[in-house]
């Protein structure tokens, strides 16, 4: 089972990634390990989250939600 999330960054900004583990990915964001975006924007929040059947299929998730612009990334965070 892989995931592509989305987090609310301290700063109100979001972060998109891809895991096979959400639980331990998110605990990295907030320890600071988890990427140099969100390193200095702690704590972040899990506001979004799709399972995939495959790491390759959440990598290709990622890349549609990362090249939506804020508004579009509001409206998956409330639907």
């Amino acid at each position: 089972m892989c995931w592509v999330y989305l987090v609310e960054c301290s700063d109100k900004t979001y972060y998109c990634g891809a895991t096979k583990n959400i639980v331990r990915r998110i605990d990295l964001h907030n320890a600071g390990k988890g990427a140099k975006y969100t390193k200095s924007r702690r704590p972040v929040k899990l506001v979004w989250s799709k399972e995939c059947g495959s790491y390759q299929e959440a990598l290709k998730e990622e890349w549609k939600v990362k090249h939506l612009n804020r508004k579009e990334k509001e409206a998956l965070v409330n639907n």
